[in-house]
């Protein structure tokens, strides 16, 4: 149930009955998915956390608060599919690029692209939620492609942390959609 309605335009309308399709799937609602709780961010490089927020397996798609609380690297890497990035906190950029997000910004990666994504030293980790769609193609220094981290590996790679801090293997598949 949510918070009761105090002086709101809107306080006497009732809530939809049966609002779900009756193959639907409810939604996913985390709070405050920013955390600084080292457990909920699964090491994607040595400088680099992941925290999964969603996970869609059929579109190997996923979203999730990428968390670096220093200086940070993740490699060098190409987009086949469109990226989203929302800054929440701290300071990143791609070596590629022109720019250093901070705080508030937004980012859309045009499919084809490939970059070093690094994190800034910075008065506060660098927080960003990323809407990751299709793989990341890791790439050498030359521009050249030697593996790729998809969908299933985001997953293995969530549940062996969840299953070593104590949250369990499980609570990644919560999060499918």
């Amino acid at each position: 149930m949510p918070e009761a309605p105090r002086g709101e335009f809107w306080k006497g309308l009732r809530p939809i009955e049966n609002s779900f399709k009756p193959d639907a799937l409810p939604e996913v609602y985390l709070p405050q998915v920013a955390t600084d709780d080292d457990r909920y961010y699964a090491p994607f490089t040595e400088t680099v956390g992941s925290r999964p927020l969603w996970i869609n397996v059929k579109d190997n798609s996923w979203c999730d608060i990428l968390r670096a609380k220093e200086a940070g690297l993740v490699n060098r890497h190409y987009h086949p599919h469109e990226v989203f990035a929302y800054t929440i906190s701290g300071k990143w950029g791609y070596l590629e690029r022109p720019w250093t997000a901070s705080a508030g910004d937004f980012v859309y990666e045009a499919p084809g692209e490939g970059h070093t994504l690094v994190a800034y030293e910075s008065d506060e980790p660098m927080k960003t939620m990323f809407i990751v769609k299709g793989p990341l193609v890791w790439l050498d220094e030359n521009g050249e492609a030697t593996g790729y981290f998809d969908v299933h590996d985001y997953i293995a790679l969530c549940r062996r942390h969840y299953t070593k801090v104590g949250l369990g293997a499980e609570y990644v598949d919560a999060l499918f959609r």
